[in-house]
């Protein structure tokens, strides 16, 4: 009886130990480009040039919808966005973005207004191209890789 046991053990010790190793590939494969940080864990690389489209919505429809670019440095897993081009509501050379990344994605992130830093929720595409942030019901900017 205690051989099976240990026997049952050892393989539902192998089968999770599989299912881990897969796993682990999977979120390596997640994006095309990768930063390893000093903990072994591996995070998206955004770091470079990005066309964005930013939707004000609701309460601040009046303030339109424009298309931008801006330029994400990552250092680990830490990252700012800093606007390319003047925008109708902010200037070229100013923060549009924060943010810190974890194996999953955004573990936080702050689209930065003329009213300072707002929370928001973003998504990374599969792929790493393509970045959806949206603060509240009111604002969204989707970011393209160039």
């Amino acid at each position: 009886m205690t051989r099976k046991i240990g026997i049952l053990l050892a393989v539902v010790i192998a089968i999770v130990s599989f299912l881990c190793i897969v796993q682990a590939q999977t979120v390596e494969k997640k994006w095309k480009k990768t930063i390893t940080l000093p903990s072994g864990e591996v995070v998206g690389d955004l770091n470079g040039e990005w066309d964005t489209f930013t939707e004000h919505l609701g309460v601040w429809s009046h303030l339109g919808s424009y298309p931008g670019m801006m330029k994400i440095t990552q250092t680990g897993s830490s990252l700012v966005g800093i606007r390319m081009v003047d925008t109708p509501n902010a200037i070229k050379g100013s923060e549009a973005l924060r943010g810190e990344l974890d194996k999953s994605g955004f573990n936080k992130v702050q689209l930065i207004s003329p009213f300072g830093p707002q929370p928001a929720s973003g998504q990374i595409s599969e792929e790493g191209n393509k970045i959806v942030i949206e603060s509240g019901p009111d604002l969204r900017t989707t970011c393209t890789r160039k």
